[in-house]
């Protein structure tokens, strides 16, 4: 059984978690800002105390398709959290909440595999930037809708919409895809020239496999979208679908694959 790998205090903190995040999913429309923000920020540090649980006190640290997903969430709510001090008309904590009870749970449940023990001592920064490139794109993604919601109340003369403009939510979201295309970009680079000696197996080298072909789609999609930004203005809804395009191709780079490799084929794979 899966949760037969698991210690204690891991079920306990995912328990916890999950709970806190499910307060603000499931009762959005009847708690105030003050008691959503406070269950959010409740579940973010939980969440964080597992992640950090799972990285320093873990006997044999693991990685797969689900933690991939859960730092991914708790860097999307980190953001989200800094901003909403900012503009604090941002709407997207029910949907954010229940992005990280499922990822809380994936990880609880599919673990996955764990780590080289020949790795180098920079792989956590490796790793650090690639993770770090999925929570700005999911960010971007994640703003990328709140501006698509906003256009459509502008459209229907919805007067009781009152978030953030149009205007701050597209620079927003271009400043995410910038700041993750340049991530994505050292990450792959790192890959290319170091791979070998970060994962210390000539099987991480770089190869022309499933990840290596979505990561380097995504890298161009995302090019693509900021040459078309940049040149020929592109904004609103063709912005909008080349971002989904990009994020759909990162997402099947790693998380995917990993999900077939360990859900459907049913092994590790690094």
């Amino acid at each position: 059984m899966i949760l037969a790998s698991a210690s204690l205090a891991t079920v306990l903190l995912s328990a916890a978690a999950a709970v806190a995040y499910a307060v603000p999913a499931a009762a959005a429309s009847r708690l105030n800002l003050s008691a959503s923000r406070g269950a959010l920020l409740t579940a973010w540090l939980l969440h964080g105390t597992l992640l950090c649980w799972g990285l320093l006190f873990a006997s044999t640290p693991r990685f797969g398709f689900a933690p991939a997903l859960s730092v991914t969430a708790w860097l999307v709510l980190t953001v989200y959290a800094v901003e909403s001090h900012v503009f604090p008309q941002l709407r997207a904590r029910w949907a954010l909440a229940g992005f990280g009870a499922l990822a809380v749970l994936l990880a609880l449940l599919f673990p996955g595999t764990p780590m080289h023990e020949t790795a180098s001592p920079w792989l956590p920064v490796h790793g650090a930037l690639g993770f770090a490139s999925y929570g700005l794109f999911a960010a971007a993604v994640v703003h990328a809708w709140l501006m698509r919601r906003t256009e459509r109340a502008m459209r229907h003369a919805d007067a009781s919409f009152t978030g953030v403009p149009l205007l701050t939510l597209e620079r927003l979201t271009f400043r995410f895809v910038q700041a993750g295309f340049v991530l994505l970009t050292a990450t792959l680079l790192a890959g290319w020239l170091f791979g070998e000696a970060l994962y210390g197996t000539a099987a991480a080298a770089w190869t022309w496999n499933h990840k290596t072909v979505f990561s380097v789609l995504s890298w161009l999609t995302f090019a693509v979208l900021l040459l078309g930004r940049a040149r020929f203005g592109w904004r609103g809804r063709t912005a909008v679908r080349v971002l989904y395009a990009g994020a759909g191709l990162l997402l099947l780079a790693y998380v995917g694959s990993r999900f077939v490799l360990e859900v459907i084929i049913g092994r590790g794979a690094a």
